[in-house]
């Protein structure tokens, strides 16, 4: 059931520091994202001072957020396959590489613009690395309870910083030149990986073998597909991502051409926007409770786009200032509700998958954003791209009528314990394909419920692995009713029932409830074979039926 004017859980925001593995990595993520920010000041300074194309200005937050378009959908697979501790120490060492050859380009005086956005790409592949799997070990870390407020925290921290870093940036950019910028992000790259090697954490194993990499990533993306409230969080977050990432992509230009500023200035504007995301950060907890969380990510795009706008007007850089710290605002209680959103609406064995499409569009819609306001601040104006950015900001909140961000549920998406059906044969691994019927008495009064529930059930098992759902009505016993599916061999079929959580199984207890009598329905496997035989055998097909 959902609340529409409290918050889904009480956890409140520092009980995830309590968790000392949470504390360490969180911490080391805060000091690496420092360097990481003044490496981005130093970065968009000086692709603006060595290159006369605002496109490629604007080209650095693309380079940095296309690995996560296209490498995202892959790392979530590889993280809910293997290890996610071992994914992010991988994600954590190319950051480092790339962040160290770049301090090493700038001292030898070896720099150019291609190599500063093929460095800034190599970074950004390891991000697609390291958050898929750093934001799918917070539910393997803490209590599903606090997974909110880890969110919220890792957001509000990420923000602190960025109210720092920043202006830090410009002040090492101003005083120390670029080097010293490049040095200090080099070495902020090590804490996380030391961090991330001295902590352990317990996962649960599956008992299965490992999927391949196209099935995993093709149950991921059927189940994202299925998913109505992970693909409307999907959708509003890219069409956020692609229009508001015109104020953090063309703000080097406002400080260089409109405010007639330096890299302090820059670092300033930057603080801002860093402010006001902490500040909405700190209070989401009470904005959820007194409005939905729908209304809030609608808020926030009218907040972005009032930023965007005062950024197209102004010359001051006070007025900038506020304007970006409204921006900030907007810009965190949208990623903060889509990302919970994503993660409470998704089980352990998919969730690096579902969140990492979710960064791959949303990322994608970035980079997106970052080439086209750049183009037309490039061919047209500044000014337009800003005006621009803030319609279509405006015409995303009011698409919040059309697709409504639904409020988190308080559901158990915990596996179930599942013990496989006796059967009369022995099927082996790969055995199959698998034949699913499920029998049921349904009286004429619980007809239409039955449908509703069993439209719930199509989705919860076809999202889990079903093949060819179908559910027919016999017409000479017009009571028995008959669920039919298929998975491609015998560890599908088990892997399918691994997969659904505490919450799917109240689907089949209501299911259950709807029958004559109240009895269980019947469940049958059978295994297809075909009638005609490989060349040579003489072996007949065997079908089998599990006992009642």
């Amino acid at each position: 059931m959902r609340r529409q004017d409290s918050p889904p859980f009480a956890a409140t925001t520092l009980i995830p520091l309590q968790n000392p593995v949470f504390r360490s990595i969180w911490t080391a993520t805060q000091i690496s994202s420092l360097g990481w920010l003044v490496q981005s000041v130093a970065i968009s300074w000086l692709m603006a001072t060595i290159s006369a194309s605002d496109l490629m200005v604007a080209l650095v937050q693309a380079a940095s957020t296309l690995p996560a378009f296209f490498l995202s959908i892959l790392a979530g697979a590889i993280a809910d396959s293997f290890s996610r501790r071992g994914v992010m120490l991988a994600g954590h060492c190319l950051i480092a590489l790339a962040s160290t050859a770049l301090a090493l380009s700038v001292g030898l005086g070896f720099i150019s613009p291609w190599l500063i956005l093929g460095l800034s790409f190599l970074a950004g592949c390891g991000f697609a690395l390291n958050d898929p799997a750093w934001h799918a070990s917070v539910g393997d870390i803490l209590e599903k309870r606090e997974i909110p407020a880890a969110v919220t925290l890792m957001s509000v921290g990420y923000n602190v910083v960025r109210s720092i870093g920043p202006a830090l940036g410009g002040i090492i950019l101003a005083l120390l030149g670029p080097l010293a910028a490049f040095g200090l992000a080099a070495l902020s790259d090590l804490v996380p990986l030391s961090a991330v090697l001295r902590s352990k954490w317990q996962v649960r194993s599956s008992p299965l073998p490992r999927e391949r990499m196209t099935t995993a990533i093709h149950d991921g993306m059927r189940f994202t597909a299925i998913s109505s409230e992970i693909r409307v969080a999907i959708v509003r977050a890219t069409l956020f991502g692609l229009s508001s990432i015109s104020i953090l992509a063309l703000l080097p230009l406002l400080v260089r051409d409109q405010l007639a500023g330096g890299p302090i200035v820059y670092g300033v504007l930057l603080a801002g926007f860093g402010t006001g995301a902490f500040i909405a950060g700190i209070g989401n907890g009470y904005l959820r409770r007194i409005t939905s969380q729908n209304r809030l990510i609608t808020l926030a795009s009218v907040a972005c786009a009032t930023c965007c706008l005062l950024l197209a007007l102004t010359s001051s850089v006070a007025v900038a200032a506020v304007a970006l710290a409204i921006g900030g605002a907007g810009w965190v209680v949208t990623w903060t509700g889509t990302d919970v959103c994503v993660q409470l609406a998704s089980p352990r064995w998919v969730v690096g998958r579902t969140l990492s499409i979710y960064y791959a569009l949303t990322y994608g819609g970035m980079a997106a954003g970052s080439w086209i306001w750049g183009t037309v601040a490039q061919n047209y104006s500044l000014t337009w791209a800003l005006e621009g950015a803030a319609g279509a900001l405006l015409l995303l909140a009011a698409a919040g009528k059309l697709l409504p961000i639904q409020l988190w549920e308080e559901s158990d998406q915990g596996p179930l314990d599942f013990a496989p059906p006796e059967l009369a044969l022995d099927p082996k691994p790969r055995s199959g394909p698998i034949v699913v019927k499920v029998e049921y008495s349904i009286p004429e009064e619980n007809i239409e419920e039955f449908l509703r529930c069993m439209r719930e059930r199509r989705r919860v098992q076809s999202r889990a692995g079903a093949r060819d759902w179908t559910l027919q009505r016999d017409l000479q016993k017009p009571t028995l009713w008959t669920e039919t599916f298929r998975t491609p061999t015998w560890t599908d079929y088990l892997r399918l029932n691994h997969r659904l959580t505490v919450t799917d199984r109240q689907v089949g207890e209501r299911l259950a409830a709807l029958q004559v009598d109240g009895s269980p329905p019947h469940l049958a496997l059978s295994i297809e074979r075909s009638t005609n035989p490989a060349p040579g055998s003489q072996v007949q097909p065997v079908p089998f039926v599990s006992r009642p």
